[in-house]
């Protein structure tokens, strides 16, 4: 019955109808398989290395399965419904749910690179938001590896024995992530430290998973032609990569620290080289809480709008400043503890870190100061050198909240008029436009719009308003204009003069920007204060034409 529904419902009239509907039949016959991935369970990761191939092929099975099913739900259930209906947008929405719960499904099963590449797409804000949100859950995925393989690793990474080294070595990990995991132990000094361990195999299923994703994406843009998702294999893929080298993900560290080592607030865990290797890595051990937990906030008395202003001031100094940026901040890379400020955040897994091209930089720069202006001349120039064209109308959108010739502050978002506008633009786009916009950022663009992301995320779940990332991003984007000083002893006039001009440029910008907010809050308070005026004419008229008629009434009594 199902297989005749298809038929009818996609009719074969030419060649290539015949292979699409063939597809769908396959497709239609495994989609029970995926809904019910109990039926291809295999043995989780950390036991995969005992027989790879079959394990491999199974996870890419699964991944098939469920993008075939993907593109039949998409197919089926938008078929024949006008693109620019209201319905259309609806069942899309629901389908969207729908595929994202199902992708979820298979990121939980396959684990692994599975689970990176679904939290690199949930940082993501320019998917779908049925997909970003449903697909953050991954953030808190743990799959824990026995410990037997772990040590096996350890020793050879070492070349001795774990007794010959520490005191003691905690077999149940304190934390698991997608490719490796983090066990507490004591050295024979009594210096606490965490050991991350890569898991066994990774290259292998590495390029077993990157090739299915690259033939799911290709299998997409077949079906979808305007649906084109490159761009994010291709940065996923390059991240993936450098995160798998721990000495490199060392050195990240190590920079890191050196970079924001006048930022009070920040803790970087030192690295112990001697015992550290490609697939082992050794750093202090940090305490500390998940940024994202508030309640463990309020025992310690930390005010959770402080963290974000503090990890707002983080991240705008990666980026606008040192033009080298941690690429996954996500909630369980950020560890909040008590500190002499009050508080510190405690920087974790710098394996995804990016520098940013110079040119980029000093662009990306221009581009706040641009926005904090609403210089639209200047944004479209900034986006011609990007090469962006057209689309470099909605930067305003995507970074503050405003369209290109807004009239409202920075950081009191759109009006009513406004967001109208910017509705019916928005309806005209088709997923065509958003490839190729996409398509034509640079690759750094990419990186600062996935750490933004995360960034708003996090600022949003600590209940601080965005203003906060606003302030930090001008300020920070101000300072990234001017000259860095050649070296650390560098204290000539010129230097000192260079920062005295940076703290009159921070007082002159801090006050355009509260100058801004104030108003912004003086015409909605004016506009309310008109509002109840009338009300207060209007009601104080209907009061004295009531007297009068009462009045009258009396009189010709």
């Amino acid at each position: 019955m199902r297989t005749r529904f298809l038929f009818n419902l996609f009719p074969a009239r030419t060649k290539a109808g015949v292979k699409t509907s063939l597809f769908f039949i396959s497709a239609a016959g495994v989609a029970a398989l995926v809904d019910n991935p109990d039926s291809l369970r295999l043995p989780s990761p950390p036991h995969a290395t005992d027989f790879p191939f079959l394990y491999g092929a199974v996870r890419s099975s699964r991944a098939l399965f469920t993008i075939a099913s993907t593109v039949v739900d998409y197919k089926y259930s938008l078929h024949y419904l006008p693109e620019k209906s209201d319905e259309y947008r609806n069942v899309l929405s629901e389908v969207h749910l729908r595929s994202a719960k199902r992708i979820l499904k298979l990121c939980e099963f396959n684990r692994g690179f599975y689970v990176k590449a679904g939290q690199f797409v949930a940082a993501l804000r320019q998917v779908p938001k049925e997909y970003s949100s449903t697909l953050s859950s991954l953030q808190d995925q743990t799959a824990p590896c026995r410990f037997k393989a772990i040590k096996e690793l350890l020793v050879s990474n070492f070349g001795r024995d774990l007794s010959e080294i520490f005191i003691s070595f905690d077999e149940q990990p304190v934390a698991a992530a997608s490719i490796a995991q983090v066990h507490h132990a004591v050295l024979n000094d009594n210096q606490e430290v965490a050991v991350k361990v890569q898991y066994p195999g990774l290259e292998k299923q590495m390029k077993y998973d990157l090739a299915t994703m690259s033939l799911l994406s290709r299998l997409v843009t077949w079906f979808f032609p305007d649906y084109r998702f490159g761009w994010i294999l291709s940065e996923f893929e390059k991240s993936i990569s450098s995160e798998l080298d721990f000495i490199q993900e060392a050195m990240n560290s190590e920079r890191a620290a050196k970079n924001l080592r006048s930022n009070s607030f920040v803790r970087v865990p030192r690295v112990f080289w001697d015992l550290t290797t490609t697939k082992v890595l050794t750093m202090q051990y940090c305490k500390g809480q998940k940024v994202d937990d508030l309640e463990s906030m309020k025992r310690m008395g930390i005010n959770p709008a402080k963290v974000a202003k503090a990890l707002s001031e983080v991240v705008a100094e990666m980026i606008f400043i040192h033009g080298f940026l941690h690429g996954d901040l996500h909630p369980g890379n950020i560890l909040v503890s008590q500190g002499q400020n009050g508080f510190s955040l405690v920087l974790l897994d710098h394996g995804i870190c990016k520098e940013l091209d110079e040119a980029f930089r000093l662009n990306y720069c221009q581009l706040w100061k641009a926005l904090i202006f609403m210089d639209s001349n200047k944004i479209e120039q900034i986006g011609e050198q990007m090469g962006v064209g057209k689309y470099s109308r909605y930067f305003p959108v995507i970074f503050t909240g405003r369209t290109l010739n807004s009239k409202s502050p920075l950081g009191r978002g759109m009006s009513d008029e406004e967001k109208r506008t910017l509705k019916r633009e928005l309806k005209s786009l088709k997923m065509e436009d958003i490839s190729s916009f996409m398509e034509s950022l640079p690759a750094d663009f990419l990186t600062v719009l996935r750490a933004d992301g995360l960034l708003r995320s996090l600022i949003s779940k600590l209940g601080a308003p965005q203003r906060v990332r606003l302030r930090a991003y001008a300020k920070n984007a101000f300072h990234g204009l001017y000259p860095k000083e050649k070296s650390e002893s560098d204290i000539s006039m010129r230097a000192a003069i260079s920062k005295l001009e940076m703290g009159i440029k921070d007082i002159q910008l801090i006050l355009l920007l509260d100058t801004l907010e104030l108003l912004s809050l003086m015409a909605a308070f004016t506009h309310s204060f008109a509002k109840r005026s009338k009300d207060i004419l209007v009601s104080a008229g209907r009061a004295i034409r009531k007297f009068f008629a009462q009045l009258m009434s009396i009189s010709l009594i």
